[in-house]
């Protein structure tokens, strides 16, 4: 049950957010149901992502629980964070999916909920450092750019080494709730230093990260997105399009029925997506943390 904080800060900002939402851009394509095999390939995934909450000593062994032991080929290959100033990260390899894999942590619902509803929010250009070339309109969340900073040259020599060290191109960015944000920043980043790199984009319970120039900026980019939402979890609908945010194409969406659909285009509006199920009465903070097909996030 959320305290009573959580809930009023919810209401608040899902009044914002339904009082002024805003209509699609276009002609909305319908939803697909994905098959049964395509909902069981994001498994490995989901567990990447729910092990990111781990210390950084216990995903450097590999030795995490039921999360690493679901992985039980992968190579670990760096790690660091401090869970506090610097979400945890870990980067290694798979050698069953020939990928490098590279995980943020996440947070819990009432740590990151302020972040988001915050009517002072600031979208800021992106550090020309970091994202050389990528200007403005382009604008993302403030803290969201800034924690992706203080990882992002650490993440870059991982990955480097690592697509060295195991003769890979592929590169696949996980991570659930905020680390679903500083990934989403990675997939953008990455890309930038690496041109020989394939780099591929699974977040679950995405927030908003930027505007809707980054969005589109993001869906040009030959990069492949994949943003899961589950059922009535109210941290994929914020920060409000009131407020300027807007997601790139590629949501997933579980539904009450345990069916995961595909709802294309930006921020999609029908009932069978977040945003058209996602309401002043119909949220439920729960289930943020899952079950993505029976992952719950965390260590």
């Amino acid at each position: 049950m959320a305290s009573p904080r959580l809930g009023a800060l919810l209401f608040a900002a899902l009044s914002l957010a339904c009082a002024v939402a805003l209509p699609p851009s276009g002609p909305q394509q319908p939803v697909t149901v994905l098959p049964s095999d395509q909902v069981s390939a994001f498994k490995p995934y989901s567990h990447y992502a729910s092990a990111a909450f781990c210390p950084p000593a216990s995903t450097l062994s590999w030795d995490c629980g039921v999360n690493c032991d679901s992985n039980p080929s992968f190579i670990p290959v760096a790690s660091g964070g401090d869970g506090a100033v610097t979400q945890y990260w870990y980067v290694g390899f798979d050698p069953i999916l020939s990928e490098v894999i590279v995980a943020h942590q996440g947070t819990d619902v009432d740590k990151i909920l302020p972040d988001l509803t915050d009517v002072d929010i600031l979208l800021l250009p992106l550090d020309q450092s970091l994202f050389p070339g990528v200007r403005p309109p382009v604008l993302v969340h403030q803290g969201f750019a800034a924690t992706h900073s203080r990882s992002a040259p650490h993440i870059l020599d991982a990955v480097q080494l690592a697509m060295s060290r195991f003769g890979a191109t592929a590169v696949t960015v996980v991570g659930h709730s905020l680390g679903a944000a500083i990934s989403l920043l990675d997939a953008v980043y990455l890309p930038l230093h690496l041109p020989d790199a394939t780099v591929r984009y699974i977040g679950y319970g995405l927030p908003r990260v930027g505007n809707s120039a980054f969005a589109k900026y993001v869906d040009s980019l030959p990069i492949s997105v994949t943003h899961v939402t589950n059922r009535e979890d109210p941290i994929p609908v914020l920060p409000p399009m009131a407020l300027g945010f807007h997601h790139p194409s590629g949501e997933v969406h579980i539904r009450p029925s345990n069916d995961w659909v595909a709802c294309p285009g930006e921020d999609n509006p029908s009932e069978d997506c977040s945003l058209g199920e996602v309401s002043l009465l119909t949220f439920n903070e729960a289930n943020h943390d899952g079950p993505y097909d029976g992952v719950v996030m965390g260590c």
